[in-house]
């Protein structure tokens, strides 16, 4: 890389965060070019001496791409962030972030990766990437609520998107979401006076949780991110 690019596409393709944390970090005058504090229009070339919070910053020239099977009590976040962060429970090979959230009482797929422009492209509503739960509940499953939770819902100040809901229990069901508002299944839920005891995410776009075991990670497959990057569009 002899060209200049933008501070944080470097931090982003360096596996940091994705460029809109980034452009916090930078903020918060946490990265250092060169040994001066930076600011958001700096832009780097591969000689440059990048640090965030006083460690270097690389960028990993190959791109991976981790499936992991989050448990209930971790959060998405910063390993210094919250004692609780996936990252103080387990070691990735290389530095990568997650790919949207899973909250702190929810368990299932997460992807994590060191690409961010996939990260940012798997995350935009606007694309309608699916995403799978399967969820139980503290009340029987009717055909209402069936209907009621497809339809679309009022929470956080918008009517979510249509979306596809199956009983697949007496008290559990099976639901895919092309957008991701905060704990917004629960939320949902909420809405028709029911709580949610537990809620699993199963799959993300082509990618499927399976067998893989709690707390556990794989790589995705050749052919598993090909199809990925071709829905993104990359």
């Amino acid at each position: 890389m002899d060209e200049e690019i933008r501070l944080n596409k470097y931090l982003s393709e360096a596996g940091i965060c994705s460029r809109r944390q980034a452009d916090k970090l930078i903020e918060e005058g946490k990265v250092t070019v060169d040994g001066k504090t930076a600011d958001l229009g700096t832009k780097v070339t591969q000689t440059s001496k990048v640090y965030y919070d006083g460690k270097p910053v690389r960028i990993d020239s190959k791109t991976v791409i981790y499936a992991y099977n989050k448990p209930r009590g971790y959060v998405c976040t910063s390993k210094d962030a919250d004692k609780n962060s996936l990252f103080n429970f387990v070691e990735f090979p290389k530095r990568v972030y997650y790919v949207g959230r899973l909250d702190k009482d929810s368990q299932g797929l997460l992807l994590l990766t060191n690409d961010g422009d996939l990260a940012n492209a798997i995350q935009k509503s606007v694309n309608n990437h699916e995403k799978e739960y399967i969820v139980r509940i503290n009340k029987d499953v009717t055909e209402d609520f069936i209907e009621g939770m497809s339809k679309g819902v009022p929470i956080l100040d918008t009517i979510t998107k249509k979306c596809k809901v199956e009983r697949v229990g007496s008290r559990s069901f099976r639901i895919v979401l092309t957008q991701g508002l905060n704990r917004q299944i629960r939320r949902m839920c909420e809405y028709f006076g029911v709580r949610v005891l537990h809620l699993k995410r199963v799959r993300i776009m082509n990618i499927k949780l399976g067998n893989l075991k709690l707390g556990e990670y794989r790589e995705l497959t050749g052919e598993e991110e090909k199809v990925l990057r071709k829905s993104c569009g990359m």
